[in-house]
């Protein structure tokens, strides 16, 4: 993700609809009329309310000649309407003792404000102005154009990760918009204009296509009344259909060797082409996944730091990842830093292990670790209100539902031995696999 600042969202009895009856995952989800989703998720623990307004618009939307486009407008999003003219929205939260800021991921752009929870009228009122009334100014634009090539230019063009980091995607992605970065190819991001921003705009900030997440020491009724109050009123707009294009399947073994004379150590990125919660056919599989990474890389214990680093000492560093809350098919990641340049010898050390996982059904020992592990880091990642709004915002614009809040734990709890295995077997097969090696110009890969 991206953000802001290149870091790492009265009328109510005329509109009032019904409460949620029964919450799930805690969560209280109300409708307003004009197609806003509102969802609200209590914890009274301290005074203190998140606000996040998440659109369903992203990179991953993007096609040739719009790269970039969806973290430009989130810059533009602080440029300020006739209300509140650019500055006052910072100005006004910083007032009232809050924080504010914005990210774009490949699936969704959000924006967000922490504050007391009885400041929470106010957050709602800025986001609901600038969703309804933003100017977009040639001379704004121009600025932030510049200020986005920058960016980009600091982060992935002049250095040698980041240069890799998008080839590698554009190979591992062929065929879908997780492909192209999220900041853009700078040609895109040189060549856009007003129109172009207004356009967007009209397409995508729109209440059918926003969702209010409210996480903290609200009531849920309350928080229902003031977003009616605020959003109710901006008037629903077709959102675009959405076609994607579909991915090779399986596209077949892919290997990109990058030299590049910046470099100073080779490092190797492997990845499979996997299931997210969004696209998996069996939704027992994305949990066998996460096991899967845990088991190979949660802790000091695990198998990767445990065979390859302090074992064999093939590997400076190993690891693995598996994010399962993307709109499209996601990737299980493996990646490792040769301790003496061998580049060959830790893909066939990480491969060694992924067809471990095949033949051999983990021990219950080692499966009770990794999920007692898995368990553990979700639970502490809940204790932030901020972190329980970003779950349920996540969830619900990649197309998984903030449903799956409430199934996680049972989920993690009922995997098995067998379906560790049985998801190796089906995943993370050679045909799914992008290998990726970053090395200095004067060295040599070894095979």
């Amino acid at each position: 993700m991206t953000t802001r600042n290149a870091l790492f969202a009265l009328v109510p009895a005329l509109l009032a609809m019904p409460a949620a009856a029964q919450p799930v995952a805690g969560v209280h989800e109300f409708t307003l009329d004009n197609g806003m989703q509102i969802l609200v998720r209590e914890d009274h623990r301290a005074p203190v309310a998140v606000s996040q307004v998440w659109y369903r618009i992203g990179s991953s939307y993007e096609g040739r000649g719009q790269t970039g486009l969806s973290h430009l407008f989130e810059h533009m999003m602080f440029k300020g309407t006739e209300a509140y003219p650019e500055g006052r929205f910072s100005e006004i939260i910083s007032r009232e003792g809050g924080r504010e800021n914005a990210f774009t991921g490949r699936d969704f752009s959000a924006y967000f404000e922490i504050l007391a929870a009885d400041r929470l009228p106010v957050a709602l009122e800025l986001e609901a102005d600038r969703m309804a009334n933003l100017q977009i100014d040639p001379d704004a634009l121009a600025t932030e154009r510049d200020v986005v090539l920058e960016e980009r230019r600091l982060r992935t063009e002049d250095r040698p990760e980041g240069r890799f980091g998008e080839r590698y995607a554009a190979l591992a992605h062929v065929g879908t918009g997780y492909a192209h970065p999220i900041i853009g190819w700078a040609d895109d991001i040189a060549q856009f204009g007003v129109e172009d921003l207004e356009r967007w705009y009209a397409q995508w900030y729109n209440p059918a296509n926003a969702i209010l997440v409210v996480a903290g020491d609200v009531d849920p009724d309350a928080v229902h009344a003031l977003a009616r109050e605020h959003f109710g009123d901006i008037p629903a707009r077709p959102v675009p259909a959405v076609h994607d294009p579909e991915a090779l399947d399986p596209p077949g073994e892919r290997r990109l060797v990058y030299r590049d004379d910046q470099a100073r150590v080779t490092q190797l990125r492997m990845g499979y082409g996997v299931p997210s919660l969004a696209t998996a056919s069996d939704p027992a599989d994305p949990y066998a996944l996460l096991m899967i990474a845990t088991l190979l890389d949660g802790g000091d214990g695990a198998r990767l730091p445990e065979t390859l680093v302090r074992g064999s000492g093939v590997a400076a560093a190993a690891g693995a990842g598996y994010n399962p809350m993307t709109r499209l098919e996601s990737e299980f990641s493996l990646y490792g830093v040769p301790a003496d340049g061998d580049v060959a010898a830790v893909e066939a050390a990480l491969l060694e292990q992924i067809e471990r996982l095949k033949d051999e059904p983990v021990s219950a020992e080692a499966l009770e670790r990794a999920r007692s592990q898995l368990l553990a880091d979700h639970l502490f990642q809940l204790d932030s209100v901020f972190y329980q709004a970003m779950q349920v915002g996540m969830l619900e614009t990649t197309g998984a539902g903030y449903e799956a809040l409430a199934e996680f734990e049972d989920r993690v709890r009922a995997v098995s031995a067998e379906d560790v295995q049985a998801a190796a077997r089906r995943y993370l097969r050679r045909e799914e696999l992008t290998i990726g090696i970053l090395q200095p110009a004067d060295g040599e890969t070894r095979s």
